[in-house]
């Protein structure tokens, strides 16, 4: 397994790079601070607004100028916020780095951000919000995130109507200001590297870049409950959440093996029992969510308005009955699963450059493949009964949407 090679810059910026083997390509995965919890509280939809903008002209060129400079060079790029960071993302042929990485630069320390754009970013992200009315799913989960994490965490990468409308352009650019900064800052790379040559691009692009990363926001309790969104529909959208470990804590392989076992594939417990054995519903799922600090399970499912109560009734049951233990083939099953996953992530660049970004912010160090796929091998059937004992689901949030509320217990 390749090692991961670092640097830091006087800045503060923090350089991750490590080789995929057989790769010509190189992914870039740059976390900068100004996430969506970094947002002011009367300016939820600020951080989306300025992914948007950004990518409309940079580094004195305008936003046609500028995407064909970078589409010359075969490179695909993003903007994209998450709860703790603004997120740029690029995929492009490994020999073209030199050319290519300060066009991509230049969207995080030179972006236009002209008051002329800002009108059409916000179009889009109305509109967005809008088609939620098509979207029940994406609205009952975003519903859920809402109130099962504490604010800011659980804010809505699609923003608050009322916030967007009334945000301006040097709203945006003060924002990009005091949160796109290099403080707090990861730039990971994945694939075909020189890494010296790596570097000397980025301290020439990004050496005089400055800034110190905003304080951490105030955390507030969450809102948790249950609650349900009325809507004049035939299908019934079902939401839950509890608490987990925190990525930091030693549990965190047994969590994700313990979820695995609840919904890895068509094999796991909740498509097999609510789906397959009862047909009581059209999709369902759990995941783990590991964050630094903490950590919660989600679990959806989709079925019919005559079926919405059993449905619930029945995932409820599912997520409780793990405590009575997991048996020898379903722990296969599940690190199996584990290891494909593994598998599947070293052979992909943007996998890697992402993983390592997210394990040097979680973990204060990146993480080898290696490493993670010791800690799946080290797995054991008693260490997982153990845990599912120890860590029953808690209290859990949930959240419905449809015609009717539905009775929880």
């Amino acid at each position: 397994m390749p090692e991961i090679q670092s640097k830091t810059l006087p800045n503060g910026l923090i350089i991750l790079a490590e080789h995929v083997a057989g790769a010509r390509s190189l992914a870039v995965n740059l976390l900068t601070p100004a996430g969506l919890a970094a947002q002011p509280d009367h300016q939820e939809g600020v951080a989306p607004l300025l992914a948007e903008m950004m990518l409309r002209g940079a580094g004195g060129l305008s936003s046609r100028e500028h995407s064909d400079a970078m589409d010359r060079l075969g490179m695909h790029r993003s903007v994209s916020p998450s709860t703790r960071f603004l997120r740029f993302g690029a995929t492009l042929i490994g020999d073209h780095f030199a050319q290519a990485l300060p066009l991509l630069f230049n969207l995080v320390t030179t972006p236009t951000l002209d008051d002329a754009e800002l009108e059409p970013a916000r179009d889009l992200a109305l509109q967005a919000i809008a088609g939620l009315d098509d979207a029940p799913q994406q609205r009952a989960m975003i519903e859920l995130r809402a109130r099962h994490l504490p604010a800011p965490l659980g804010r809505s990468s699609l923003g608050v109507k009322q916030h967007l409308q009334a945000i301006t352009g040097e709203d945006v650019r003060g924002f990009w200001k005091s949160a796109c900064v290099p403080q707090g800052a990861i730039l990971s790379f994945a694939g075909a590297f020189d890494f010296e040559a790596l570097c000397a691009v980025v301290e020439d692009a990004l050496g005089g870049w400055s800034g110190r990363a905003p304080a951490a926001p105030i955390v507030a309790a969450a809102a948790g409950g249950v609650h349900h969104l009325p809507a004049e529909s035939a299908q019934v959208h079902i939401g839950l959440a509890y608490d987990a470990v925190p990525a930091t804590h030693a549990d965190r392989i047994l969590q994700s093996a313990a979820v695995a076992v609840l919904s890895g594939g068509m094999s796991g417990r909740l498509f097999t029992e609510v789906r397959e054995k009862r047909g009581l519903c059209y999709s369902v799922y759990a995941r783990y969510a590991a964050q630094k600090d903490r950590g919660d399970i989600t679990a959806y499912a989709g079925t019919t308005a005559p079926r919405a109560q059993e449905t619930l009734d029945v995932l409820t049951a599912e997520l409780r009955r793990l405590t009575d233990g997991v048996d020898e083939g379903e722990f296969r099953r599940a690190v199996v699963g584990m290891k494909s996953r593994l598998v599947m992530e070293g052979e992909s660049t943007g996998a890697r450059a992402s993983s390592i970004a997210s394990d040097q912010h979680v973990f204060g160090q990146p993480r080898t493949l290696a490493q993670d796929a010791a800690e799946v091998d080290a797995l054991t059937l008693d260490a997982l009964n153990d845990f599912v004992k120890r860590c029953p689901a808690g209290n859990m949030t949930v959240v419905t949407l449809g015609p009717e509320a539905l009775r929880f217990a």
